[in-house]
């Protein structure tokens, strides 16, 4: 059982993924390649990052370089040969380390939680910010919603995009091997559940180094 520092260690390093898409409404199956590479956010990344989408005085400064961050590159090939390459960082900011939650930019249009993200409270589960400087489905800097369960040693992430819903879920099974699923919905009207599922990914992938 990995505590959340140590899963984020684990990752660390190029990794090869083969993924497969669904896409329910037109009934259509995908599979794609990705080799991607992560790394540790340095500390300067880390205030950036922080700085540009929370307010100063909403989280424990002093922790800031504790928070796990990764700085992801990847490039992507389709079975039909389509290619996408991307940069990105991502900060998680753990809810103990938010100390005016008030203070926190909230979205009061956003919808209720997914059915596919729906997780029981237990004293190992850890939550928090998911903060990006790039959105996958759109582009420009992307505020979204972690958890981490010590026990299944497996990461979620909830972002709400502004036509859409991604539920992301990342299981280290092995020190070499992750399971990958992704969920995503159309967007509905502000609380209201997503229900409508545009997208299931499923995803194996090893470490290569």
């Amino acid at each position: 059982m990995l505590e959340i520092q140590d899963f984020f260690a684990a990752c660390v390093g190029t990794w090869k993924s083969e993924r497969t898409y669904h896409y329910p409404l037109q009934n259509e199956v995908e599979r794609s390649y990705t080799e991607f590479s992560v790394g540790i956010l340095s500390s300067a990344e880390k205030q950036h990052i922080s700085s540009a989408a929370l307010p100063v005085e909403s989280i424990a400064a002093s922790e800031i370089d504790r928070f796990p961050g990764f700085s992801i590159g990847f490039d992507t090939v389709s079975e039909k040969g389509d290619r996408v390459a991307m940069n990105l960082k991502a900060l998680f900011v753990p809810e103990r380390s938010i100390v005016a939650p008030h203070l926190i930019p909230t979205d009061p249009l956003a919808p209720a939680t997914p059915l596919a993200a729906e997780m029981l409270e237990s004293h190992e589960l850890m939550k928090g910010l998911y903060l990006r400087d790039e959105g996958y489905s759109e582009r420009g800097a992307i505020n979204g919603r972690f958890t981490y369960l010590a026990s299944r040693q497996t990461l979620e992430l909830v972002t709400y995009y502004s036509r859409s819903v991604a539920v992301d879920q990342l299981r280290l099974v092995s020190p070499t091997t992750r399971l990958r699923t992704i969920v995503t919905y159309q967007r509905p009207q502000p609380g209201e559940v997503p229900t409508v599922i545009t997208l299931v990914g499923f995803g194996l992938e090893q470490r290569v180094d």
